[in-house]
């Protein structure tokens, strides 16, 4: 295998926030979601094999040296962080949610073709914008999602349980607020809310409660 750094187009003194920003950014360069239907589709996809590994194996190696006392300050916890292209991609998003790192689960949505954001999709985007905390955007796309899948019993229940605790917690689902603010009361009620439907996907928004 080439020197994985220099795949990445990194030095081995770089920090990890700065080794991981230029894996993102060959990610969205390379991702074969983006050549679909072209002539580059298979370059592309070992592209972003050849990237994968060597982001892994960079990884890897700084999470030996620190388990070993070394001075690096690398921690590998990022374990679901590399992409896969392909169908399995909304499976990893999926992951990528349920481990908490919803940066990345961001990215890999936002990179989604127009063409592939169908029901699963607007589902997984409603579970992100929630565990963010935008309840209202969340609803728009878990419901979106059921009206394409109609008998998806998950995604039913993800929508009707955030939209029935919404009601509850506030006294009425509201999609905007009087004089463009909200009440301490209101901002409590929706974070309570958002945690108990984060705690369906093995999440935690609230760790106290």
């Amino acid at each position: 295998m080439k020197d994985p750094y220099k795949i990445l187009g990194v030095n081995p003194s770089d920090d990890d926030d700065k080794i991981k920003q230029a894996y993102r950014e060959l990610v969205r360069k390379y991702h074969p979601d983006k050549y679909t239907d072209s002539d580059l589709a298979e370059l592309a996809n070992e592209k972003m094999k050849e990237i994968n590994a060597a982001y892994e194996q960079i990884r890897s190696d700084r999470a030996s040296r620190s388990s070993q006392g070394s001075t690096s300050s690398y921690q590998s916890t990022d374990s679901g962080s590399s992409y896969n292209s392909g169908s399995s991609s909304f499976a990893q998003i999926r992951d990528l949610l349920n481990r908490g790192y919803l940066d990345d689960a961001q990215t890999l949505l936002r990179n989604t073709p127009e063409s592939r954001r169908d029901a699963e999709w607007h589902f997984l985007m409603g579970i992100l914008l929630l565990r963010r905390g935008h309840l209202v955007d969340a609803q728009n796309h878990l419901d979106r999602a059921c009206r394409l899948d109609p008998y998806n019993q998950e995604y039913r229940r993800y929508a009707d349980e955030l939209r029935t605790r919404t009601a509850a917690a506030s006294g009425g689902y509201r999609t905007s607020n009087v004089g463009g603010c909200c009440s301490e009361c209101d901002i409590c009620s929706s974070l309570l809310c958002a945690d108990c439907c984060c705690e369906c996907m093995g999440g935690d928004l609230l760790p106290c409660c």
